[in-house]
């Protein structure tokens, strides 16, 4: 299987900070009706066509097949070359949904499944916690998966691993983490529940990895879901912002005889963020995961900011064969998404997770949207550079990536909590360079 402008964010954060205060004491947003969530039989298996009802969460009309927007005078059109099966734009504070295509068509998910991975496992283990690699670890990866390199018998830091997961898609890393976690099965059984939580009805887990299985489906709206929620962590940003990294290799003997390790680059598959002879990196882009397999085609969550707006978008399976096709639609509705807003009346809205909706504190979240539990948090996610900022020991380039509020600017909403009117704020999202300050 196979990273910006400044902008002006303080009245957001001072509004932030009040309304969180209000938040048990004033009337939450109502989620929307719940679909069946797939249980595991056949029926839970993807569909040739998109089913004529499909969920309703988020909205009556997300439940429709066929494109849903609102377009009225001064709402820029859609672009028509779009081929993928299933796509959606929203914006990732407000939970607007702009425009969707499919939203809730239950599909093959791919790599992209690795978000729920990471926002399930990501606050379980600290950074800096070390693990040698036996060989039971990797019992199980499929044929053909990625794989990012790790070797049995050899040591590897969780921010390895992780950098292994969101950087090279690395099945091999997913199952050592999984592993570290009492195994797949038990890994599973807690996407499946995180899935649950957070309102992502579509999503039905198989492999951990995203890997093709039978029965293991997602919708566009729920890697959505997925995504938004992972974007509170700040590692699950940091990791997947990073372009390219030190990875550890195979310990060998030199000409002396003495052990050596030594490391090798591995760069981000996300095109949108590393770039391709093709696709030019995208201005604003700031993550999330790309995913391929034979059944699920090419899929991809993207999210971005500019201008002060923060939008995600999903598309999945373009039916078109051209090379990085998924990229380019979702660059093109990215860009009609940053055109759109604040003229297009939502079709529908991505719901709070459930713990959220009733009040309570998240499972897993830390005041700080940290992940990894307490303690320095090691190398990604807890310091106060940016990735791009990185000493050279820490191997990892963010390639002209900064932190947008840093410091005593920095405003945190209390664990888990939504403010009363749905905003989820990304305080300290990545950002990246425009194009022409990274063509230069």
């Amino acid at each position: 299987m196979p990273a910006p402008k400044k902008t002006t964010r303080g009245s957001l954060l001072v509004t932030a900070a009040v309304l969180s205060s209000l938040a048990l004491a004033a009337p939450v947003a109502v989620a929307a009706p719940k679909a069946p969530k797939p249980s595991g039989s056949p029926s839970a298996s993807p569909s040739a066509t998109p089913p004529a009802s499909m969920s309703s969460v988020g909205g009556a009309r997300l439940g429709r097949p066929g494109t849903q927007v609102n377009l009225a005078s001064g709402v820029p059109v859609l672009p028509k070359d779009l081929s993928a099966r299933s796509w959606i734009v929203s914006d990732a504070e407000t939970g607007d949904v702009l425009a969707a295509h499919n939203a809730h068509w239950r599909l093959a998910p791919a790599s992209t499944l690795k978000m729920l991975f990471a926002d399930t496992l990501l606050p379980k283990f600290p950074s800096t916690t070390e693990h040698k690699v036996v060989p039971s670890d990797l019992a199980g990866i499929g044929a053909g998966s990625s794989m990012v390199g790790i070797k049995e018998e050899e040591t590897y830091t969780v921010h390895d691993l992780w950098l292994g997961v969101f950087l090279q898609s690395g099945n091999d890393a997913v199952h050592v983490l999984s592993a570290m976690n009492k195994g797949v099965e038990n890994t599973v059984k807690e996407m499946n529940a995180h899935a649950e939580e957070l309102q992502a009805l579509d999503t039905y887990v198989v492999s951990p990895d995203g890997y093709d299985a039978e029965r293991q489906v997602s919708s566009a709206y729920d890697l959505t879901l997925i995504a938004r929620s992972g974007l509170q962590k700040k590692d699950f940003r940091e990791y997947s912002s990073t372009v390219s990294a030190k990875f550890p290799g195979e310990t060998k003997k030199d000409k002396k005889g003495k052990s050596v390790r030594k490391s090798f680059e591995i760069r981000n598959t996300n095109r949108l963020l590393s770039g391709d002879s093709d696709v030019p990196v995208y201005e604003g882009i700031a993550g999330v995961k790309n995913g391929n397999t034979t059944n699920a085609g090419a899929t991809f969550t993207g999210v971005a900011e500019r201008n002060g707006k923060v939008l995600l978008v999903t598309v999945m399976n373009p039916e078109k064969p051209e090379h990085n096709e998924v990229y380019k639609e979702t660059a093109r509705l990215f860009d009609w998404g940053f055109k759109a807003a604040g003229k297009v009346q939502p079709v529908g809205e991505l719901v709070p997770p459930k713990s959220a909706a009733q009040g309570k504190d998240r499972p897993g979240a830390n005041p700080s949207g940290e992940a990894g539990g307490s303690g320095d948090g090691g190398k990604a996610g807890t310091g106060s550079k940016p990735v791009a900022s990185a000493s050279a020991a820490d191997g990892t380039s963010g390639i002209g990536t900064a932190l947008g509020i840093t410091g005593g600017v920095l405003v945190l909403l209390a664990a888990g909590a939504f403010l009363i009117n749905r905003r989820w704020p990304l305080p300290d999202l990545v950002r990246r360079r425009t194009r022409s300050t990274d063509d230069s």
